[in-house]
């Protein structure tokens, strides 16, 4: 099993380099951090007194991966979930924040056990996991992957700026549809009929 360094480093390459997409709301980003995170961590590397654009460029990989590690997984607690959940649940908390544990949350509803949808790792939830975790060890996070998988698929349907990152110009699969099945088993990906029966209704 991957260690959580390893974990971190394949998101910062899955995320790339610096980027200022207009249609994405977490504004200028570089190695998935975004300027709005740095603000908040007031990371002025530039030391000129004001956390902007050029402190997002200057990020180095190596930093990158230390946010990540200490304020996207120790941070929130996905440390005191089942393991086999650590990669996928910080993997979407980097892309999504506590959307990520909403989404765990409300699978755990879905399998009847009582839990606050608040986006918080408490000691209820992490409760929780590891009874859904015993319950399902080998469905979990599979489902977890598909869950993931369908709040993409309803943001951008909701939200049409976005229909770029979950379906590319040639209608095959966009980056957040291939992200989400990287945590998934083969055998539960879509295929390329099923994923256009998904999106037929977007303009």
């Amino acid at each position: 099993m991957q260690t959580v360094t390893q974990i971190a480093q394949d998101i910062v390459a899955r995320e790339g380099g610096y980027v200022n997409d207009p249609d994405d709301p977490g504004g200028a980003t570089k190695y998935g951090v975004t300027i709005h995170t740095m603000r908040r961590l007031g990371l002025d590397l530039t030391k000129d007194g004001v956390v902007d654009d050029n402190d997002v460029r200057v990020l180095s990989r190596a930093h990158a991966i230390s946010i990540f590690i200490e304020h996207y997984f120790r941070g929130p607690r996905i440390d005191r979930l089942p393991a086999p959940l650590h990669a996928t649940v910080f993997d979407m908390y980097v892309n999504a924040g506590a959307q990520a544990v909403k989404i765990l949350q409300r699978l755990l509803g879905d399998m009847r056990i009582a839990i606050a949808v608040d986006g918080v790792i408490g000691p209820k939830t992490i409760a929780a996991t590891k009874q859904a975790m015993e319950a399902a060890p080998d469905h979990l996070v599979d489902a977890y992957g598909i869950a993931r998988r369908n709040y993409y698929y309803d943001l951008a349907a909701r939200r049409p700026a976005s229909r770029k990152y979950a379906r590319r110009r040639d209608g095959g699969k966009g980056g957040w549809i291939k992200r989400a099945e990287a945590f998934v088993s083969d055998r539960y990906h879509l295929t390329e009929a099923q994923h256009n029966a998904r999106v037929s209704q977007w303009v």
